[in-house]
């Protein structure tokens, strides 16, 4: 009699859980994501061995219950879900269709997903709220916590759900993400599917300890569900216990639900290279859909006929889908450039008349972010020591979280991943413009991953459907004895990411008509400002454009007009090359300021070459594969008929720069190295 009791009592437990949906409903419900899971994963099987479509298979049987639970926990379109690829039961139970699973599987040209440019698995769907995901491991958990701050900013009770495998939870960005929630008390819900395995390297040579669940508990403010991801009843009251806490805003959840992985790693694994007979036993025991069908049956919720005619039609609707995703077309190749970035209009507007007293670089900057501020209730402003008094190392946030308060200027955690994974889930949410900043661009490799692997091609991956517009500001350039990290040249590494957006400004007037342009643009965009010249009055201070004044990116400038030779530079370099110039009054030099590296205004580069025959190349960074090689490569194939003389390039010697002053200038070009390059081309 007790034992019926404690049965009715969790039943009734569950039909809270179910709120709108009768608990038949909801297990209905759950049993027809899992099957679709399931038999489409056959489905999958079978393709692959047909050769059609693509020939990469995951395997997301066993990971059914806690992936179809999860999402049918969410509100579709309202939530927020960052699957990962073995997740196929989320994204069919948020409302991913059939259709789209098999043509993304087929690398077709469906509406989401990616059009063929990502692995299948790879989930996204704008209208559910599912943001474009990636094959790198454990970059959706800092996204997630980005979105999820930008719905706290936005004022709603919407919860973002992140998941991953247990092998995710030995990267960074993990426990980066869960330290950034709990400090935020942000509403999102991690799920980590626990199979146990990391493809073949085991939870315990992952792991110390063997426990995800008590390494995570040291976060304060998070609460942590350890559960069965095969039982029904302990995964919907975790769920729960989460989404309500989402909901009222009082911080994240961990699950950790613990599941088979019932077939291989991929398609190109065999499991059997490194589990025994006995751990196929023992998965197989555990195998969510009999476990859950013989509970619908004991508990009559649900009789074998039911479950045998819903198993019936899920095939039939598999095999109709797969037919259909079958006819969608792949991608035209002509279009496989498209959508590198997302469409710009080219805007120039100046008002010189109009400007104001001279000011320096660091103060043209600040003065650009306070008015992008209060132009744009959305623009936002982050990173290392950028809020309160301290304004940035350099004092170019200064007296922003002041004016505009702490939720549109504020510090991150020392973590440059941090920085730039929650920026992501910011853009993406579609509200804010982050404009964030890196200390220095010597510490921008933390975050190396979330800004090339992730947002320089997230507008591609998407097939379009998504953008993010983050600006990255950092100090970059040497000249100030900073030593060996703090003075590097960073742009030839960024310029040759495909999406990234690259400025360099070289003066306060072109530095406050570039931040501007690069908060406005819908592309993320890496803004390098050389520290050398933030406070140099000589050539950089400029009367201040207004408010209205902008500048296209892409476009570079003749600062100097000349008939003998082109000097083409950027940042300090420019600075430099003008003076010695001006110094030179037996050779006319003609002087190109690129201002913005990707995209590269060539034609301004070619246009001058043809003019004087002669081109040198000037940069701060190495000269071995620095980018003045590339644009050396472009005059040599687009312009060798105009050329009088070889190609010349100038950059530091293939070192770091040291700290000692008489050392640092031994590395980097000097106005005297400088002049003897122009001098040598000059004569040729």
């Amino acid at each position: 009699m007790m034992q019926g009791l404690e049965v009715k009592n969790r039943l009734q437990e569950l039909l809270a859980i179910a709120e709108e949906k009768s608990l038949k409903d909801l297990c209905f419900d759950t049993l027809q994501t899992m099957m679709r899971c399931r038999y489409v994963d056959d489905k999958m099987q079978k393709l692959v061995r047909q050769n059609k479509g693509g020939t990469f298979h995951l395997c997301a049987n066993g990971h059914e219950m806690i992936g179809a639970l999860s999402a049918l926990s969410l509100k579709p379109g309202k939530d927020w879900g960052l699957p990962y690829y073995r997740d196929r039961a989320f994204a069919l139970g948020l409302g991913c269709t059939l259709e789209e699973v098999l043509g993304a599987f087929l690398a077709r040209e469906v509406d989401h997903h990616s059009g063929g440019r990502m692995m299948p698995e790879h989930f996204s769907h704008k209208t559910l709220r599912i943001p474009c995901q990636s094959s790198v491991v454990g970059s959706q958990f800092l996204q997630a916590v980005g979105v999820a701050k930008a719905a706290r900013l936005a004022d709603t009770d919407e919860v973002v759900y992140v998941s991953a495998g247990d092998g995710a939870t030995s990267q960074g960005d993990f426990h980066e993400a869960l330290n950034y929630a709990c400090i935020h008390k942000l509403s999102v819900i991690f799920v980590i599917q626990d199979n146990g395995w990391a493809i073949s390297v085991p939870v315990e040579e992952q792991t110390a300890g063997g426990s995800i669940v008590h390494m995570a508990r040291g976060y304060v403010g998070l609460t942590v569900h350890d559960v069965d991801g095969c039982d029904f009843e302990q995964v919907s009251k975790a769920l729960d216990a989460s989404v309500r806490k989402g909901r009222e805003g009082l911080g994240p959840s961990l699950i950790v639900a613990k599941i088979p992985r019932l077939g291989a790693h991929s398609s190109s694994d065999d499991p059997k290279k490194y589990k025994t007979d006995a751990h196929f036993e023992e998965e197989t025991k555990r195998d969510p859909l009999p476990r859950f069908e013989a509970w619908l049956i004991d508990h009559g919720i649900l009789s074998p006929e039911e479950i045998e005619r819903l198993r019936d039609n899920v095939k039939e609707e598999i095999e109709t889908a797969a037919v259909t995703a079958d006819q969608i077309p792949i991608q035209d190749p002509d279009r496989v450039l498209d959508h590198i970035y997302k469409p710009t209009p080219v805007t120039l507007h100046e008002e010189k008349e109009k400007r104001g007293e001279a000011v320096v670089i660091m103060d043209a900057l600040n003065h650009a972010l306070d008015e992008e501020m209060e132009r744009d209730e959305g623009v936002i402003i982050f990173g290392q020591d950028v809020a309160h008094g301290k304004g940035g190392v350099f004092g170019i946030t200064r007296g922003l979280t002041e004016k505009y308060g702490v939720d549109r200027c504020f510090n991150t955690p020392l973590a440059e991943s941090t920085i730039v994974g929650t920026a992501i889930g910011l853009s993406v949410y579609g509200n804010f413009k982050p404009v964030a900043e890196v200390q220095f661009c010597d510490y921008l490799w933390t975050g190396i991953n979330q800004l090339f692997n992730e947002l320089a091609s997230y507008h591609y991956r998407s097939n379009g459907e998504w953008n993010c517009p983050v600006v990255l500001r950092t100090p970059t350039g040497g000249y100030i004895q900073g030593g060996p990290y703090h003075s590097q040249n960073i742009e030839a590494f960024l310029a040759h990411c495909p999406g990234l957006k690259v400025v360099m400004p070289s003066n306060a007037a072109d530095a406050k008509m570039l931040l501007k342009s690069a908060i406005r643009d819908p592309n993320p965009v890496v803004f390098l400002e050389h520290k050398g010249l933030y406070r140099q009055r000589v050539f950089c201070a400029q009367s201040e454009p207004t408010k209205d004044e902008i500048l296209p990116l892409g476009k570079a400038k003749v600062v100097r007009e000349g008939s003998d030779v082109t000097v083409i530079c950027y940042g300090m370099m420019v600075h430099m090359c003008y003076e010695i110039a001006q110094q030179l009054e037996e050779i006319d030099v003609e002087i190109i300021d690129l201002r913005t590296l990707s995209p590269l205004d060539f034609e301004t580069i070619l246009t001058s070459v043809e003019k004087t025959g002669k081109a040198l190349i000037v940069h701060e960074a190495p000269l071995t594969c620095g980018f003045g090689a590339e644009i050396a490569a472009q005059i040599a194939e687009k312009g060798f008929e105009f050329l009088d003389a070889p190609v010349k390039r100038l950059g530091s010697l293939d070192t770091c720069v040291p700290y000692c002053k008489e050392l640092e200038d031994r590395v980097l070009p000097q106005k005297t190295d400088i002049q003897a390059a122009i001098r040598s081309l000059a004569s040729y």
